[in-house]
């Protein structure tokens, strides 16, 4: 289990995490949710272990994650950022091979085998030898989700293990959007993995969320499962627009005046 403790952090003279505490389960896929501005990916980067709050503590499944040094993090722990560049004209098979660097004992064959089921989650497959820098915008999204999940996949083979990710679906169509979604939602019921993954379609958290964490100036409005958390109340107040539910999606509304 991954846990928050209180967490404060300072940046640029501005207080962007307030006090944040939270609890995320393994075998549950956890949604972060608030504004733009609101700190979920100053406390994504404080769960990953790369910046150092003020205050508070942060854990994983007994890992003191901000003491902890970037050996043992890369074998507990993946990250996908808001973006990521690459330098090099790999091909989309060599991308994702890189998850496996951490992990210099897995054997040639599985570390293939577990390429090949990521590239399919992500629905990369048929891009596997095409090189990167040839890639649109949404598949280099998608290179990039298969080398953090291979580096997830190989931790949690050997132990709990934690997937970060921020905002996975920001670059993808609608289809791999949930193609995305309901596979990592079938994964951590597989594999001892907990997943924090930072959206801003309150639907898809909706959808396939166990728990969802509503972040606000810095501070956690609301937690618990996605129905009771994501009311069309709650949010109205978070992101200042209407809301109101329509079956079982919330509509957002123009701003008023």
């Amino acid at each position: 289990m991954l846990t928050l403790s209180q967490l404060q952090l300072d940046r640029d003279g501005r207080r962007v995490l307030d006090g944040f505490s939270a609890d995320a389960p393994q075998h549950r896929l956890t949604v972060l949710l608030g504004p733009n501005g609101a700190g979920k990916s100053s406390l994504l980067a404080v769960a990953a272990g790369e910046l150092r709050p003020q205050a508070g503590r942060c854990s994983f499944d007994g890992l003191d994650l901000l003491a902890a040094d970037a050996a043992t993090l890369a074998r507990r722990r993946a990250l996908l950022p808001q973006s990521s560049t690459l330098e090099f004209d790999f091909s989309v098979r060599e991308v994702a091979r890189l998850g496996g660097t951490p992990f210099p004992d897995i054997p040639a064959a599985e570390l293939d085998g577990l390429i090949d089921s990521v590239l399919r989650l992500t629905d990369a497959a048929a891009l596997a030898e095409r090189r990167y820098t040839s890639l649109s915008g949404g598949e280099r999204q998608r290179a990039q989700l298969a080398r953090v999940l291979v580096q997830a996949c190989a931790a949690a083979a050997r132990g709990p293990a934690l997937l970060l990710l921020d905002e996975p679906t920001a670059a993808l169509d609608p289809r791999h959007q949930h193609t995305l979604l309901a596979g990592l939602h079938e994964l951590v019921r597989k594999l001892a993995l907990s997943v924090v993954a930072c959206l801003h379609d309150v639907n898809l958290a909706l959808h396939y969320a166990d728990q969802a964490w509503l972040l606000d100036g810095g501070r956690l409005a609301a937690a618990g499962p996605p129905a009771a958390t994501l009311t069309p109340e709650r949010l109205e107040q978070v992101f200042q627009l209407p809301a109101r539910r329509v079956g079982e999606l919330i509509a957002f509304g123009l701003p008023r005046g």
